[in-house]
């Protein structure tokens, strides 16, 4: 029967029309990920039926399938049937679609359930609540993106962007540092060329968006497998290359830089490779973006090579590495740089690289061991040479801070998954990180002149070479109690050998479906997470010796409580409202009365100096309620609205409430494109997409001006720490563009410009003591910026 299904598509392809695309891709079972043979593939909103079914290795091709955006359905006999929305198929590239498919929760022989909108769910099978899956469709689409995973997830409920400068990410009030970035199923350091030691962000994403493939954003209670993190988790993955044809990619944008990229097959076994490099276009064209006059160099190489399944198993490699660097020089800043100052030589670099060995093979029929080794890094070299009675005679330059970060992280998972029934999943696995740290750190800033010289002591903050080791085990499984009811719950524990501390970390999650298109979920996790290194390997001076007294500083900890509600509202609708409340203790604060806490670092590009002999004695709270509408892209048009009202608080050592730098208050978002098809054969797009943001502004700490006078540096008055709010921030963004599908041959074409901040608003980036003028100047973020981009696929 299978056979003489497969037959009659062929027959039914043979007729349909020219300039067409093709769909492909592989059908697994969601719970042991083992491949579906004999799935059936059908195009819908077609007039002439086409379809096929599932190889023996659960691949299909679908050929002949017009251009524009496309929906497939994929059934199997006993198994939840989805429907997948929103492919869009050109003429430049195959479109490629991997779908898992769930079990039924009783045996059926004709009954096919329909889970529609499959991609509001997560990835991930375990994750319950406040989680949502994205693609590489999505990161290019968005007005105001720049290609950039970070700011895609800005506009997500529950999610703020600190300023248009950087990609940080504010979930939920946490700090950015709280975030887990994860590639291929590994924790890495900060992908983002010009990165800092201990940040999470950077002006310019090193991830290549076309090399990924769906992925998950995580933003509370995150499930088992996943630790070291308070705030939030980017679960990323890169796609596999094109395993029947060689396909090219050549691209260039003002932020992506020019790009070359090249896949295809790959030895016998359904291999392929995957390969892209970007470089600067700014770098090569001269000129400065993103707040600066300086001009930023940086490029990067990602890459994924898949060498198929054969006896042993399935193995590949994966990596990413990248360069930046930068010289602001004070002749050539304006007094309104965001990075820099007039009186000073600013030299920055900075790099990021990650490489894995991945293994995957399969154990009986339902079940798989997957283990990756990988080994990253990430620099940092900052040098500031200030010049001291500038414009004057008497002008001499000298070295007033110099940084010398390198992190390296040698990881190891492995990860052993098995379904024990259609209602039964059990997965568990191991972590294991070492960190070597090198820092070196010294600042003139704020120091007195000990030596006599005429100018302050140039004082070592830090200066170690460590390595501690991160083991991080976990077990996990999803039940299904009834057909509306699952849980996924399970036990993540946690082991630093810096200061021997070993914690167990409960989660659980619930899942009930109330009516066909109504769910609600609950979610509860405990989380831990050190206090950034930068932090804890700060230097004290204590009877002439320089002592880390920070270093034996106890886990950061956070309970998360999730509700959520989920509806389903018509034909391609969907509404959420989640509401959670997160409570954190043991965070680092002084010994002394003080407003500090470590939950206020990372609102800066940097770490404080001066915070020693911390204790974990601070708390904070997060509460908020997130709403989401959105359309999915169908009909020719999307839509989403988000909106998130919350609080952010903290506690240091003085026992006051106060505001953290990342209560903004609300931040809602309202996206929407629209497509018209062009041309008498209907193959070509012009596209229009929008954005709205707005947000309350942030709270910060004011300027003591007469005391920074007095002292010829920047001296807040932490009494009143976090008192006063910046004004709202506002953004309109634009975007509209022309895709164009060869008659003939295998090529497209896509351009595009991007109109940033249309209005020109001055959003506030920061108010700062200028030692040069003697007063408290507002620097504004970015103002209006066009981007421009175009793309070829052949």
């Amino acid at each position: 029967m299978r056979k003489l299904i497969y037959v009659v598509f062929i027959l039914l392809n043979v007729f349909a029309n020219a300039q067409t695309g093709i769909i492909k891709g592989l059908v697994t079972d969601k719970q042991s990920e083992s491949p579906l043979p004999g799935a059936t593939i059908e195009l819908l909103q077609s007039t002439t039926p086409i379809g096929i079914i599932t190889d023996d290795d659960g691949y299909f091709r679908l050929e002949n399938v017009p251009f524009g955006r496309q929906t497939i359905r994929i059934s199997f006999i006993g198994f939840e049937s989805i429907t997948i929305p929103n492919i869009v198929v050109t003429s430049g590239k195959d479109a490629v679609v991997n779908v898992s498919l769930i079990e039924s929760f009783a045996q059926l022989d004709e009954i096919i359930i329909t889970n529609k909108n499959a991609k509001a769910k997560a990835i991930n099978k375990l994750a319950s609540v406040s989680a949502r899956q994205f693609g590489v469709e999505e990161v290019t689409r968005f007005s105001g993106g720049r290609s950039d995973v970070g700011r895609l997830a800005a506009n997500f409920a529950g999610v703020s962007s600190p300023d248009d400068s950087r990609n940080d990410i504010v979930i939920r009030g946490n700090s950015p540092t709280g975030l887990l970035w994860r590639l291929e199923g590994v924790p890495i350091p900060s992908p983002n060329h010009f990165s800092t030691a201990g940040t999470t962000g950077g002006p310019v994403s090193a991830l290549n968006p076309n090399l990924l493939k769906n992925s998950d954003f995580i933003t509370s209670a995150f499930p088992s497998e996943y630790g070291n993190a308070i705030g939030g988790v980017f679960d990323l993955g890169f796609r596999k290359g094109n395993i029947d044809d060689y396909e090219f990619t050549g691209q260039v944008g003002v932020f992506t830089g020019v790009e070359a990229m090249a896949e295809g097959p790959l030895g016998k076994n359904k291999g392929s490779f995957l390969v892209a490099g970007r470089y600067s276009l700014i770098s090569l064209v001269g000129g400065g973006a993103g707040g600066t006059s300086a001009t930023p160099n940086y490029n990067d190489v990602s890459f994924n090579i898949d060498f198929g399944k054969g006896k042993l198993g399935n193995f590949s490699v994966f990596g990413i590495l990248g360069n930046s660097d930068i010289e602001f020089l004070g002749d050539d800043i304006d007094e309104d740089d965001l990075f820099a100052a007039e009186d000073e030589n600013t030299f920055v670099e900075s790099g990021f690289g990650v490489v894995g060995l991945k293994h995957q093979i399969a154990i009986g029929e339902n079940s798989f061991l997957r283990t990756i080794a990988s080994s990253s890094f990430s620099t940092n070299d900052f040098k500031a040479d200030r010049f001291i009675d500038k414009d004057t005679p008497q002008e001499r330059s000298i070295r007033y801070t110099e940084a010398d970060n390198t992190e390296t992280r040698l990881t190891f998972s492995t990860l052993f998954n098995t379904k024990l029934s259609n209602k039964a999943t059990l997965r568990t696995g191991v972590l294991v990180e070492n960190f070597r740290v090198e820092l070196l750190e010294r600042d003139r800033e704020e120091q007195a002149d000990i030596n006599g010289d005429g100018d302050p002591d140039l004082f070592t903050f830090r200066d170690i070479d460590e390595n501690l080791t991160i083991i991080q085990p976990y077990i996990q499984g999803q039940l299904r109690l009834t057909e509306k009811l699952t849980l996924n719950a399970g036990v993540h524990a946690q082991y630093s050998s810096l200061n021997e501390q070993f914690v167990f970390e409960p989660r659980a999650g619930l899942n009930y479906k109330i009516l066909k298109n109504h769910t609600l979920s609950f979610g509860y996790g405990l989380h831990h997470q050190p206090v950034s290194l930068p932090l804890l390997f700060l230097n004290e001076e204590i009877n002439g010796q320089l002592v880390q007294t920070n270093k034996e500083l106890d886990f950061v900890r956070s309970s998360h409580y999730v509700l959520g509600y989920d509806v389903r509202i018509g034909n391609g609708w969907r509404g959420k409202a989640e509401v959670y409340y997160q409570d954190i203790d043991n965070a680092a604060v002084e010994s002394f009365s003080s407003s500090y806490s470590s939950l206020t670092e990372g609102a800066d590009f940097g770490f404080e100096n001066d915070r020693v002999s911390l204790v974990n004695a601070g708390t904070g709270f997060n509460q908020g309620i997130e709403l989401t509408l959105e359309k999915f892209f169908s009909k020719g048009y999307y839509g989403l609205l988000t909106a998130s009202f919350f609080e952010s608080k903290y506690e240091g050592s003085d026992g006051i409430e106060r505001n953290t730098p990342f209560n903004n208050g609300q931040v809602i978002n309202f996206l929407a494109g629209k497509e018209f098809k062009m041309g008498k054969a209907q193959k070509n797009v012009l596209f229009f997409d929008t954005r709205l943001t707005f947000s309350g502004g942030r709270y910060f700490t004011p300027v003591d001006l007469a005391a920074s006078q007095q002292a010829g540096f920047e001296i807040l008055q932490e009494d009143i720490a976090f008192s006063e709010q910046y004004d709202d921030y506002f953004r309109w963004d634009v975007k509209f563009g022309y895709k164009i599908n060869s008659k003939s041959k295998k090529q497209s074409h896509q351009f595009y410009i991007d109109l940033q901040n249309v209005t020109g608003n001055e959003n506030v980036f920061e108010r700062r003591y200028n030692r040069l003028t003697n007063r408290v100047d507002q620097v504004d973020q970015t103002g209006f910026f066009p981007d421009v981009g175009y793309r070829f696929q052949f």
